[in-house]
């Protein structure tokens, strides 16, 4: 069990939280463990009273925002989550020992405008690493929330219509970001010597 991290996380604070396998090796093998994992974060956000901002499960790694709604520490809620998590994946996959690195690490955002680049950067994780073309591929995501193509019951999506106002508005920041980053990507050989 992981120690608790005093006065490390505080009400109304918005936090990203990581983490990535052991030896950078899987934490997700199969499409059953994506799902138990969200499962055990409804199980817990509304009893540590967390509001799920943004969340994307990858086969090695994940990343969230989260806010702290409550005095109740966030520390407590990822134990919860990854300890029950560590468990059941060790007995499917019939192994002891560490799945993740070591703790999960987070970063205080201090800014607005910098939890809109980093919600962005979350959804497009997939897409960057070449799992899929577009980040409405990888369900593993809440963006398919994000852009109202499916209402999942995980994510604070008054704090996406409150910063975006509608679901077009957000799509559209993600994809001009996406398309001007393959851009440069492609006329890269042309402006470096």
């Amino acid at each position: 069990m992981s120690p608790y991290r005093k006065k490390e996380f505080y009400q109304g604070g918005y936090y990203h939280i990581y983490n990535r396998g052991a030896s950078r090796g899987s934490i997700f093998f199969s499409e059953e463990n994506y799902l138990h994992c969200l499962k055990l974060m409804k199980k817990y956000l509304e009893h540590y009273n967390i509001s799920l901002i943004v969340y994307c499960l990858m086969p090695n790694h994940y990343h969230f925002i989260l806010r702290q709604d409550s005095e109740k520490s966030i520390s407590f809620f990822m134990r919860d989550i990854f300890n029950s998590y560590v468990q059941a994946v060790n007995h499917q996959q019939h192994c002891t020992g560490a799945l993740f690195e070591g703790r999960f690490k987070h970063i205080h955002i201090e800014k607005d405008e910098y939890v809109l680049h980093l919600c962005r950067y979350i959804h497009l994780n997939p897409v960057n690493a070449n799992l899929v073309s577009s980040p409405a591929d990888w369900k593993f995501s809440n963006y398919l929330d994000w852009i109202g193509k499916r209402n999942g019951q995980l994510t604070d999506i008054d704090f996406m219509k409150d910063n975006f106002n509608t679901c077009e508005n957000y799509s559209k920041f993600v994809m001009e970001y996406q398309e001007e980053k393959d851009y440069v990507e492609k006329i890269q050989k042309y402006i470096l010597e």
